[in-house]
């Protein structure tokens, strides 16, 4: 049996430094209770510091991911909105869907998992997929007639479609305050979408639907085993933008790309599978509360490629849209990590 000799005075007070480093807290401050066996108490402390560094870990991991995905998905976006003035949309997105399937395919040889393709029919991975490579299609003919600060900002939105999501299809009770931080993402919505403004089209509505779906997205992506590797689910949405391109390309016309459309739209598969990848990495591994917020870098990116390549600069209404949008997305993933910790508590 363990006794007080096992753990010495140094060791109780170096165990209890690192708990209060990483955050743990045990009956109380500084984790002794008359009704608490000593030992147990420690044991207790060194479990819980195990996962919490396991957790942290996986929160480092998807912070990483999240903020890489977004860093190539602009990448990506830039190079196919150049490539759009020069080749249909369609044949665009099915050159760059193809190129990307070959892409997956090989590292998914190579990782060693082609012998279970079989989980890629998996219902949940394939709802995913199509709702994925829907949304997609909705984004790309928007980013194509809208500057790529605004398309981007845009889905900033995401978070507010979440909350909408578990009120209406999760049935989640939501209380006033989220309902109005909702509203006020949807006012930063309007002043970047901007429908009075001389430059609004219909592409904006688009924007904001595959916004939606992005939505929608991550919480599928939450629901899909674990067991199921992340570049399984990668190839499925590639498989999916792909078909739904070909279809779309029987009812546009088709012409032969040059040379430096070729090697763009090369360079737009690798990002568009790296953030593929990235992105499903980053929802698996780390707290969606935690991670989520670190979706807002890609609007610097975002920003500083429209102005670098087209001279596009949101007004001053648009910069205040997005700041509400960046406000309420940060309060509602806050207010959702209280109400995990209160729950925990």
């Amino acid at each position: 049996p363990m006794t007080r000799a096992t753990f010495p005075s140094s060791r109780r007070f170096e165990l209890i430094g690192v708990a209060r480093s990483c955050g743990v807290v045990c009956m109380g401050d500084p984790f002794w209770s008359s009704r608490t066996s000593q030992v147990s108490c420690e044991a207790r402390m060194l479990a819980l510091i195990r996962r919490r560094i396991v957790s942290l870990s996986g929160n480092a991991r998807g912070v990483a991911s999240m903020s890489a995905a977004m860093a190539v998905f602009i990448i990506n976006d830039a190079l196919v909105k150049q490539v759009s003035s020069e080749l249909p949309a369609a044949q665009l997105i099915l050159l760059r869907g193809l190129m990307a399937l070959c892409l997956i395919i090989a590292v998914t040889h190579h990782m060693g998992f082609l012998h279970r393709l079989r989980e890629v029919f998996d219902k949940r991975v394939m709802l995913r997929a199509w709702v994925e490579a829907s949304a997609t299609m909705l984004y790309l003919v928007s980013l194509f007639n809208l500057p790529i600060a605004n398309a981007t900002a845009i889905n900033l939105a995401t978070p507010v479609f979440m909350v909408l999501a578990a009120a209406f299809w999760l049935k989640e009770r939501v209380n006033w305050l989220r309902w109005l931080v909702v509203a006020l993402g949807f006012v930063g919505v309007l002043m970047v979408i901007q429908p009075h403004h001389a430059g609004f089209n219909v592409y904006s509505l688009l924007a904001l639907t595959a916004t939606a779906l992005y939505a929608l997205r991550d919480m599928l992506t939450r629901a899909i085993p674990a067991r199921i590797p992340s570049i399984l689910i990668t190839l499925s949405t590639a498989v999916a933008v792909t078909l739904l391109a070909a279809l779309w390309s029987l009812f546009q016309g088709w012409q032969t790309p040059g040379l430096g459309a070729l090697l763009r739209l090369v360079l737009a598969a690798c990002c568009l599978s790296l953030g593929y990848y990235l992105i499903i990495d980053s929802m698996r591994h780390g707290d969606m509360s935690f991670v989520a917020p670190f979706r807002y870098s890609g609007l610097v990116f975002a920003v500083a490629i429209g102005y670098w390549v087209w001279g596009d600069w949101p007004n001053h209404l648009a910069w205040l849209g997005i700041a509400l949008l960046i406000l309420s997305g940060m309060a509602l993933l806050k207010e959702q990590r209280l109400l995990k910790l209160g729950a925990r508590s």
